[in-house]
């Protein structure tokens, strides 16, 4: 796993995270849940479930987002006939903590046991796939490379192989930190990820770089995974300016994946 304790300082953090309070009562089909991953410190998931026997998605933001900006987006994935699972960070919405690098690697494989175990609990399906997006990619990669057991699918849209590379692109004053260092840890950690891969990624992404998907997909393990490259799309707008595109490639492959065992 990378080392990011020399990347989370004040000075780069503060380019990296940007927490809001923002939060809305759950939809009629949705219901939250608080997960304590720290003393103190809980973060919120949100659950949107269209059907008990469809596939869920474990999903993982951008550092802009807060769970309930997924009320607008979660019907099209229902409209597929898939579940979704947001997780928060700490500090965004109503979860409680201070967001850092590496209180994100370290929260993850907590929020995915406790997703797991509440899909149990309720008699859900709880066959998972994990989807990061942008910033979310550090948390899919991480869960990747411990729970491939876990999981049946990674899926990641409009993200990186290593947050030094990020660093660099949007020009964020880095005095000291050894960011190769950085980057080879993480291609090092990718280069292990043996799970079925999607990559989504928007052809004119104008602050993460189409270079940075094309970077990850070269060096992630998995012998079975695909690049699609959606046309004219930026990093924001990905989703909208491809949604037909972008959905059946989801839905496809999550259909490819369902009959492996995890």
């Amino acid at each position: 796993m990378p080392d990011y304790s020399e990347i989370d300082q004040p000075s780069v953090l503060s380019y990296i995270f940007y927490p809001r309070d923002d939060h809305t009562p759950c939809p009629g089909y949705a219901f939250d849940v608080s997960v304590p991953v720290d003393d103190d410190v809980s973060i919120v998931c949100r659950f949107y479930k269209g059907n008990d026997g469809w596939p869920w998605i474990i999903y993982f933001h951008g550092n802009g987002e807060v769970v309930s900006d997924y009320d607008e987006i979660a019907p099209f994935y229902l409209k597929y006939k898939l579940n979704l699972a947001v997780a928060d960070y700490r500090g965004y919405g109503t979860s409680t903590g201070t967001p850092t690098l590496a209180f994100i690697a370290h929260d993850a494989p907590i929020l995915f046991t406790s997703i797991r175990d509440e899909l149990s609990r309720r008699n859900l399906r709880n066959d998972v796939w994990v989807m990061g997006r942008s910033l979310g990619s550090i948390s899919a990669l991480e869960l990747a490379t411990r729970y491939h057991d876990n999981i049946r699918g990674l899926i990641v849209e409009s993200g990186f192989p290593s947050v030094s590379r990020l660093i660099t692109h949007l020009g964020i004053p880095a005095e000291g930190i050894d960011l190769d260092k950085h980057f080879r840890e993480s291609i090092g950690m990718i280069r292990t990820i043996s799970l079925p891969v999607l990559i989504l990624h928007g052809e004119y992404d104008n602050l993460v770089p189409l270079e940075e998907a094309e970077t990850l997909y070269t060096n992630i393990g998995s012998t079975e995974k695909e690049l699609l490259i959606i046309s004219s799309a930026t990093h924001n707008d990905i989703m909208f300016v491809g949604l037909k595109q972008y959905m059946d490639a989801i839905r496809k492959f999550i259909d490819k994946t369902s009959s492996t065992n995890p």
